[in-house]
């Protein structure tokens, strides 16, 4: 800016849109001429490296990296297996999610089959896919809310026990589908809630076993 224009500007003299209509303005460092711009041509060709365009480009090897450990798997003794786990939100979150989509599914295709064996008083299209709409509708989403409840009070037991017992195996997998068994059919009675705390816990096993095998 002149210095003429500062005088008048800071005197008060001048009347503002003339001061900014007569007022110049400098620009320090060096000039870019217009032959030694980058232009897309220069990008698309690769006669220009785009990381320059990076504001921490001229940092160099100054540059300090956060380091984060979401990837980081359980360092829990026997946790290393053909899935590879996070640590126990990992396991609950997949592990119900999983359970939840497959029951959706198992149920549907009872359903489906129940719906379309199911003997109707008319022979009709339309009540014909109206009984496997009902099927699906009622078996998917018991079976789909069952393994997702199972799934989750499974993975909490199994986590709780492994971190008391400082390692994950098959007996603790096979301990928490019996208490998970026993806990889901308490209210049916004794011999109902053993037999699905044996069923659960053998089904346990068999996946940590499959786990660890391949």
């Amino acid at each position: 800016m002149s210095s003429s224009d500062s005088q008048n500007s800071a005197s008060g003299s001048q009347d503002p849109t003339s001061f900014l209509r007569s007022a110049t303005f400098s620009r320090d460092g060096p000039a870019v001429s217009v032959e030694n711009a980058v232009t897309a041509n220069d990008l698309l060709l690769g006669a220009y490296d785009p990381a320059k365009l990076h504001p921490l480009a001229q940092l160099g090897d100054q540059l300090d990296y956060l380091v984060l450990d979401d990837d980081k798997t359980s360092e829990l003794p026997g946790a290393g297996t053909a899935i590879p786990s996070r640590g126990w939100s990992d396991d609950l979150c997949y592990g119900t999610g999983t359970m939840y989509l497959s029951g959706l599914a198992l149920g549907g295709f009872w359903g489906v089959s129940e719906g379309a064996r199911r003997p109707l008083a008319v022979s009709n299209t339309r009540l014909r896919i109206n009984s496997v709409l009902n099927s699906v509708t009622r078996r998917g989403t018991f079976i789909g809310n069952s393994a997702g409840v199972l799934a989750l009070v499974y993975n909490g037991i199994n986590s709780t026990i492994d971190s008391f017992r400082g390692q994950h195996d098959t007996a603790g997998s096979m301990a928490a589908g019996a208490l998970t068994g026993a806990l889901y059919k308490s209210t049916a009675g004794v011999k109902p809630a053993l037999a699905a705390a044996s069923v659960i816990s053998g089904v346990a096993g068999i996946w940590s076993y499959v786990k660890k095998s391949v």
